[in-house]
């Protein structure tokens, strides 16, 4: 039981059921009935009196109900009633032998109390025990009880924490884009003013993502004229070597600028979703890359089908496939599916990554390291363009080294049935 809402609903439950038991409890003390002893010495009396009477003038017994028998009355005897009603019999006047008994379940009870004349003088007494079936009445006015808590308390808990819901809730629907949907503001004032809040977040999320694309897309742009300029100023330059240097670093820039947008491009992408075969499109993404010789096994493909962007999804497994095989010295693509995620598992016998900077991969223009940037192609966002794609399509990307060395990249997605 680790949920708000469940805790505050045990903590309800808990609260009625101890009330409703000492309030049942006090109520049965105060207006339950007396006990046997109390009833039965005002009876005990009134036995007295008739015994009395029946010792004197047994004659007038019979008119008035009464039965004078050799023997007491049969049925079970009842020891409790019969206690109570020898000692009511030496409260209020001499002690004299008597039994109490039943003849059936439903029938009062009896009692006999011996005359001195000799015999029997056989006399109802009211049955002050509990009425039958007091255990079933208890169970079912429990039952209830609990029922009604538990209804109560549920919907308490729910009513407190629905605003925390809508939050949870909220949070789960967060684009790709990072904004919030829409929130209805309706009911009661502090839902509203939850509501309220999270839409005034979502409209400032907005305008923050819809202000860096700009900021991001237009340098990417503007850097195109002043770099063309340069472009052609350098081929220019007598020197060879030093042409050459600032040509390699020209077309940096520009590989840098190329990226910077396609990334924004992902990130505002809204590309229409599909059912797709994952493993055709493997396979197409190796015969693209056979003719550039890059150094790629594929493993096992079993027929597996997401829902994705055709050309996105491309673009991702591309990057990721491409970075294995370029700083890996090779990649090796296997497709396999897990319950209800299909796996991408691209691994490579490289130097890996080290363990402190494992977890920044998926930042924009982030390397291993930078002094690599002078051999080795891209702008250190292929892995940032990958995880924005994959995500918008309910995956997740997973980076591990690999033992005793390189690196394994697991992309899953969840499977299209039917």
């Amino acid at each position: 039981m680790t949920s708000l809402r469940a805790r505050i609903a045990a903590l309800l439950i808990a609260a009625i059921v101890t009330v409703v038991v000492l309030a049942t409890l006090a109520a049965s003390t105060a207006l339950g009935p007396p006990s046997p002893q109390t009833t039965m010495e005002p009876v005990a009396q009134q036995l007295q009196m008739l015994a009395a009477l029946a010792e004197s003038e047994p004659e007038r017994m019979g008119p008035a109900g009464f039965m004078i028998q050799p023997m007491p009355a049969g049925g079970t005897g009842d020891e409790g009633m019969t206690g109570f009603l020898r000692a009511g019999l030496a409260r209020t006047g001499r002690p004299r032998e008597a039994v109490v008994t039943r003849l059936a379940e439903d029938v009062a009870l009896t009692a006999s109390v011996r005359l001195d004349s000799g015999g029997w003088l056989i006399s109802p007494v009211p049955d002050m025990s509990p009425p039958p079936g007091r255990w079933a009445v208890l169970a079912l006015w429990i039952a209830l009880i609990a029922a009604g808590s538990v209804a109560v308390a549920l919907y308490a808990a729910w009513m407190v924490t629905r605003p925390l819901q809508m939050l949870e809730d909220t949070a789960g629907k967060i684009g790709a884009d990072g904004v919030l949907e829409h929130i209805p503001e309706t009911g009661s004032a502090e839902i509203r003013a939850t509501a309220r809040a999270l839409n005034r977040l979502s409209a400032q999320l907005r305008r923050a993502m819809e202000s860096r694309m700009r900021l991001v897309a237009a340098a990417g742009h503007d850097l195109r004229t002043p770099m063309t300029r340069m472009r052609l100023r350098a081929e220019f330059i007598e020197d060879d070597r030093d042409r050459a240097k600032w040509l390699a670093d020209l077309a940096e820039l520009d590989t840098i600028a190329d990226s910077a947008i396609r990334l924004v491009r992902e990130e505002a992408s809204r590309d229409g979703s599909e059912p797709l075969r994952l493993d055709r499109l493997l396979a197409g993404i190796a015969a693209d890359l056979e003719p550039m010789r890059y150094p790629l096994e594929v493993g096992s493909l079993p027929a597996v089908s997401v829902t994705a962007g055709p050309l996105a999804l491309k673009r991702a497994l591309q990057n990721l496939i491409i970075n294995a095989a370029t700083h890996g010295g090779g990649a090796r693509v296997m497709l396999s599916r897990e319950g209800d995620q299909a796996v991408v598992t691209v691994a490579d016998d490289g130097p890996g990554i080290p363990d402190e900077v494992l977890g920044q991969v998926f930042e924009p223009f982030f390397r291993v390291d930078p002094a690599r940037r002078k051999i080795l192609p891209g702008a250190g966002l292929g892995m940032a363009i990958a995880r924005e794609i994959v995500e918008r399509f309910g995956g997740t990307i997973a980076i591990r080294n690999r033992a005793p060395h390189g690196l394994e990249q697991r992309i899953s997605l969840p499977v299209t049935t039917g």
